[in-house]
């Protein structure tokens, strides 16, 4: 879809507003989530030095999907992952950024994964 799109456009306005009011530390980085209609990202973020801390999605090689079927249960599995990177890396809490979706689907097991893998929001 094009950036002048209304469906892209409303999103980014979205973000805008979800990015004013929330932002990383290196103690309680943001934990910002990507959806395509594939795949699913995640990456936690220190915005006060501005570098992502880990990352993680279903196109990583260390991730294995194989054995199941829903994108729900992927995204769930990411977030397991992810939290523990995010363990390994020292980090317990992070601040949940949504990314302009909805709380639902794919977002919502990506960040229940993340809450079974021991992190905290």
């Amino acid at each position: 879809m094009a950036k002048t799109h209304p469906k892209v456009t409303a999103r980014m306005k979205r973000i805008k507003r979800i990015r004013k009011k929330i932002s990383g530390t290196g103690d309680k980085p943001r934990m910002r989530v990507f959806r395509s209609n594939k795949h699913i990202y995640v990456q936690l973020i220190d915005d006060l030095k501005q570098q992502t801390i880990t990352s993680m999605s279903t196109e990583s090689k260390e991730f294995d999907g194989s054995g199941l079927k829903d994108r729900c249960e992927l995204a769930k599995k990411v977030g397991e992952m992810l939290a523990e990177k995010a363990k390994a890396a020292g980090i317990e809490e992070v601040v949940f950024d949504r990314g302009g979706y909805i709380y639902h689907g794919r977002v919502k097991a990506l960040s229940d994964g993340a809450r079974e893998g021991g992190l905290k929001f």
